[in-house]
This record gives structure tokens, C-alpha cells and sequence, in this order.
């Protein structure tokens, strides 16, 4: 009828009340706990005296990881049975920006601290500017450099030198992990790690489009390579890791520099973890729950959202932590 207009709304379904958030919070406290503890454990702790560092770490992880499953095992069903509105998939999409945002927080801060230590503190240390005026009564012998194989204490010698390791206090590496230090360009594991990396990115990319496409044998195909070259990422870390700690006397007791190191390194290896982990879920949803449509395929597109932040994390950390 003129003059009349009719407003159509969409339903918007809400769900039941869920304990899931708060059994999430649990989990991830109890790892942080856990991590926490190991860490201590490792720098300050008595190798003789048993802990349960470990035990709190692995249950949170199993606790979170569990939650986890359930609750986007709930989304799934919801969404398959048609529970979710375009309202409710922007809401989605929303809540994925906002976690990549929060974890870009956490590597600014983790950059911010290698920042504040290289051109501020350790000048600093070694006498430079205005916060140097206390070198040399503190640390004489002390000349800063990056990366910062020797600390202040052990610059000093002597009995000093000696207290510190009465202490069980900081011993610093032999070798470096950046590319100054590298014997031979093709066995420095890192240029590899970066390819890798790099190429899953442009694999995931190439997943997309064929999933955009409708083309599911393509999606699957490049999206199982994606998943491939992230566990081969995680492999190399794991073995420079390795390298690391018995070949080159690189531990988290190594002063400022192997704290930055296994900080900043440690932090993406468990995001490219997370970032794999979720794409190997799509896959197998994919694959075996025939789930994946051109028109609804917002779990991969989260998780490839996800992934391609890693990659570009990884850029400034090979940048600023291996190279410069």
C-alpha cells in the first residue's frame, strides 16, 4: 500500500549459557603458570629439586586445547544447521580482527623490550649518553655491543666473575644465532625458516582462490602444503633450538641477548604452531567433513587471516633479531 513501508528483520540466534569462556581462562592461566614456572625453573632453579612446572604447563594446555574443540565444535554445528545470521558472521569476523590485534600487542611489546635494551640500556651499560654516567664505577671493563655475548658482570673478571657462578647466575654464549655469526649461508637455519615460511603464505593465498573458485581438490591440495611447510618451520626450529642450546651455549641463561632471543622466537614458534593447527583443522573439515563452500569457508579464511599475520611477524623478527 502507498505510503506504507514494511521492515524485514533477520533472526539473530542466541545461545544457550556456556561455561566454555571461563573454562578457556582456566586453561590458559594454568599454562602461563606452568610456563612461568619452567622458565624460573630453568634459569634459577636446583637441578636436583623436582617441580611440578611441567605437569601445570602440559594440563593447561590439554585443558585450553580441549576447551577449545568444544566450543568450535558447537560453532560448526550451529552454523551447519543454519543457526547463524549475516549479523551473526559479521560479529565473527569482528572477534577474529580483534585477536589478531591483541596478539599484535604482545609482539610490539616483545619488540618494544629489544628496542629499550639495544639502543637504550645497553649503551646505556657501556657508558653512552646521559645513563651511562655510572659505568665507570659499575662496569669499567664493560663495552656494549649487539648481540651481547658477554654481560657487565663478566666483563668485570675476577671475583666478580666468580660469585656469579657460585650464584648459578648468567653464562654467556660462544656463538650467535644472526647471520654475522653464520659459518656457511646455506646451513643457517633461519634463511631457510624465512623461505618456508614465505612460501606457505603464497600456498595459503593460492588455497583461497581455489576455494573462492569452488574448486575443492585445488583448495585441499594447496591448503594440505600450507600445512606441510608449517610443520616443516616448526622442524627447523626445533633443530636450531637444538643447535643452539649444545652447539653454540645459547640458553635463556644467557644473559639479555638469549632472553630477547628465545622470547621473541619461542612467541611466534607457538603462534606458527597455533597458525598450523588451526589450517590442519580446516583440511580435515574439508577432506572428511565435506564442510568447505565457495559462499562458506569463514574458518579458513580466520585461520588464513591468522597465518599470513605470523608470516609478516616473522619478516620484522628475522629482520631485527637475525640480521640487523
Amino acid at each position: 500500500m502507498t505510503g506504507q513501508t514494511s521492515t524485514e528483520y533477520e533472526k539473530y540466534y542466541v545461545p544457550e549459557k556456556s561455561r566454555l569462556a571461563l573454562c578457556a581462562t582456566t586453561g590458559l592461566i594454568l599454562s602461563i603458570y606452568g610456563a612461568s614456572g619452567i622458565m624460573n625453573d630453568m634459569t634459577f632453579g636446583d637441578p636436583d629439586e623436582a617441580t611440578n612446572s611441567w605437569s601445570i604447563f602440559l594440563f593447561g594446555m590439554f585443558f585450553f586445547a580441549a576447551t577449545l574443540f568444544s566450543w568450535f565444535r558447537t560453532a560448526i554445528r550451529e552454523n551447519i544447521a543454519g543457526l547463524n545470521s549475516a549479523q551473526l558472521k559479521k560479529s565473527y569476523v569482528l572477534g577474529m580482527f580483534w585477536f589478531i590485534f591483541s596478539e599484535l600487542m604482545f609482539f610490539f611489546a616483545f619488540f618494544g623490550a629489544l628496542f629499550y635494551v639495544r639502543n637504550l640500556a645497553g649503551p646505556w651499560l657501556g657508558g653512552e649518553g646521559d645513563g651511562g654516567r655510572m659505568n665507570g664505577l659499575l662496569w669499567p671493563s664493560f663495552d656494549f655491543s649487539w648481540p651481547m655475548m658477554q654481560t657487565p658482570q663478566e666483563a668485570m673478571g675476577g671475583a666478580t666473575t666468580q660469585l656469579i657462578a657460585n650464584n648459578g647466575s648468567f653464562t654467556s654464549a660462544h656463538t650467535s644465532m644472526s647471520f654475522a655469526d653464520a659459518h656457511v649461508w646455506w646451513h643457517w637455519l633461519p634463511l631457510w625458516n624465512t623461505l618456508v615460511l614465505l612460501t606457505s603464505s603464497v600456498t595459503c593465498h593460492i588455497a583461497h582462490l581455489g576455494i573462492l573458485k569452488g574448486d575443492k581438490k585445488k583448495f585441499n591440495l594447496w591448503l594440505g602444503i600450507t600445512v606441510a611447510l608449517g610443520m616443516i618451520f616448526v622442524y627447523l626450529q626445533i633443530m636450531e633450538y637444538y643447535e643452539a642450546y649444545n652447539e653454540f651455549g645459547l640458553t635463556l641463561n644467557s644473559g639479555i641477548y638469549g632472553s630477547t632471543f628465545f622470547m621473541l622466537t619461542g612467541f611466534h614458534g607457538f603462534h606458527v604452531f597455533m597458525g598450523m593447527t588451526m589450517l590442519l583443522i580446516q583440511l580435515l573439515r574439508s577432506v572428511i567433513g565435506k564442510q568447505m563452500t565457495a559462499t562458506d569457508h569463514f574458518g579458513f579464511e580466520a585461520s588464513s587471516w591468522y597465518w599470513h599475520f605470523v608470516d609478516v611477524v616473522w619478516v620484522f623478527l628475522f629482520l631485527f633479531v637475525y640480521i640487523l
